[in-house]
């Protein structure tokens, strides 16, 4: 196996490793105050928004090695099938060294299938338990604000909160706009001073011109 692959097999573990972690910080008890300003903090985070951009490209390639460790697995078990059906020749020749090179082909390619299959696997949960978990939270927040609960209308709301850094990648594209808007004021301010400059200046030479 190519050493670059090998450690991107090695980050894909370290990943399914994080999900696990962040999955069980997920469904940990935790006071309601302590959860809503989380989820806020997940929401909001422009930190959070370009980790996820970064991780839906991750999560492409990982499907495409998934599909590719699929294939392999598929190929070796036909090739091991042809061997165990064939008669003689290679069939009988298939020796110790020989069958454990293909048995070992077949063993990386099972661990990599199961590898990039239950990362993708565990990221479509904890997805939907972000989700699941946020429509209680707003379910929550809604009831205790109907009963008068002061602490429910106090910090950030999570009526409009989204996905994990969506607020956060709004709110960046906000003053990406912003600025741009700003600039472009500044060109238009200063295309109105020289406009007035040459202005002036035509001013001056016709007056200059007719005294003439």
């Amino acid at each position: 196996m190519p050493t670059c692959l090998l450690l991107f097999f090695i980050q894909v573990f370290i990943l399914l490793v994080t999900e696990m972690v962040f999955f069980c910080g997920l469904i940990v008890p935790l006071p309601f105050t302590w959860r809503r300003k989380l989820f806020t903090f997940i929401s909001e985070s422009p930190i959070i928004a370009k980790l996820q951009y970064g991780m839906k490209i991750t999560f492409i390639f990982i499907l495409i090695l998934f599909v590719d460790s699929v294939n392999r697995v598929y190929r070796v078990q036909v090739e091991l099938s042809a061997f165990a059906k064939s008669e003689g020749g290679r069939g009988a020749a298939l020796g110790g060294s020989e069958r454990m090179e293909v048995q070992a082909r077949k063993f990386y390619s099972q661990r990599n299938m199961y590898l990039c299959g239950f990362t993708l696997f565990l990221s479509l949960i904890l997805n939907r338990t972000y989700v699941m978990i946020l429509d209680v939270l707003r379910l929550e927040e809604e009831v205790k604000t109907l009963k008068g609960d002061p602490k429910a209308s106090k910090g950030s709301s999570l009526q409009n909160a989204g996905n994990a850094g969506e607020i956060g990648s709004l709110k960046e594209q906000l003053a990406a706009k912003d600025r741009d808007m700003a600039n472009l004021k500044k060109q238009v301010e200063n295309m109105q001073k020289e406009y007035n400059r040459m202005g002036d200046q035509v001013s001056g030479s016709t007056g200059s011109t007719r005294n003439d």
